[in-house]
């Protein structure tokens, strides 16, 4: 059996729906079991329970050959780096407890550093926890950018034409697709290839600054004059609060858009075949123009 943590986010239900289509069992987590019906249909046993207990994770991990693994972020949580900390510990405790000797866990490019990344930090202090524990081997996936962050930016673009954040506009970031990642990992986890502490780096089909990407995902909803906007950090931060975001969450955010701005939060190793992957900016163009009509209606 395998285990998914974050089954219904944009890569655990990947990794969910991948495993299931090769006729393997599946275990999704997820504090909610109503969000958990759809992959219950598909072939999926469901398990509720809060990422925070330990001892809920050790049973939902019972059993498990491996496990896909991530941290789940609250942006109104008062202490986002403690929060995090605190799924991180009890999902460690939860693996090692159930005796899963495989891991694939979410991570992000920018993890090989110790501070000054914000969020990243927190993925980054996971991996060394879970590399810690006896017996457990280990694949931290460091991903790109999600294109499927472009879905937060629909409200801006039917409201002021524009796609806006903090990050330079004229930035190369490696962006990939969510469902790519989530193919790796399922495809990683049944292997189960790996041992000891490992990270592989994936970057999607090549970088992309944001100021093209923008121009991509306009022509493919029909706005050939939507413009990328570089708010400011202030401006942001204010937007942020105003959206319910806790003082915490907009300072590490801000932390982690200037990494990127100044170039640490970036690839590592380089890029390679391995860490190269399939779905292009055009190719999700086409995805994203499909949920903006959709939120339109």
């Amino acid at each position: 059996m395998y285990a998914v943590v974050g089954a219904t986010g944009n890569t655990g239900r990947v990794v969910a729906r991948t495993l299931l289509a090769a006729d393997e069992d599946v275990l999704v987590i997820g504090r909610s079991r109503e969000r958990l019906k759809p992959l219950v249909s598909e072939g999926a046993e469901a398990f509720a329970g809060s990422v925070e207990d330990a001892q809920s994770m050790s049973i939902a991990f019972s059993g498990a050959l491996a496990a896909y693994c991530l941290l789940p972020v609250r942006y109104d949580a008062e202490d986002v780096p403690g929060f995090l900390r605190s799924v991180g510990v009890a999902l460690s405790a939860g693996i090692h407890e159930a005796g899963v000797q495989h891991v694939v866990f979410l991570s992000s490019i920018g993890a090989q550093h110790e501070t000054g990344t914000g969020l990243i930090v927190a993925l980054r202090e996971q991996e060394q926890r879970f590399a810690k524990l006896s017996g457990v081997s280990v694949l931290s996936l460091r991903a790109g950018w999600f294109m499927e962050n472009f879905r937060g930016q629909i409200r801006s673009i039917r409201e002021t034409g524009t796609i806006a954040t903090p990050l330079r506009g004229d930035l190369p970031i490696p962006m990939i697709s969510a469902h790519d990642i989530g193919r790796y990992a399922a495809g990683r986890l049944a292997s189960r290839d790996f041992e000891g502490a490992a990270t592989q780096e994936l970057l999607g089909p090549r970088d992309v600054t944001l100021e093209e990407a923008v121009r991509v995902l306009g022509a493919a909803i029909g706005k050939a004059d939507l413009r990328y906007v570089q708010r400011s950090f202030e401006e942001f931060e204010e937007t942020a609060r105003e959206a319910g975001m806790s003082a915490s969450a907009v300072r590490v955010l801000s932390e982690m858009y200037r990494a990127f701005n100044d170039g640490r939060v970036a690839s590592e190793e380089g890029r390679s075949a391995e860490s190269t992957t399939e779905t292009t900016i055009g190719d999700y163009a086409e995805e994203f123009a499909k949920i903006y009509d959709a939120v339109g209606k």
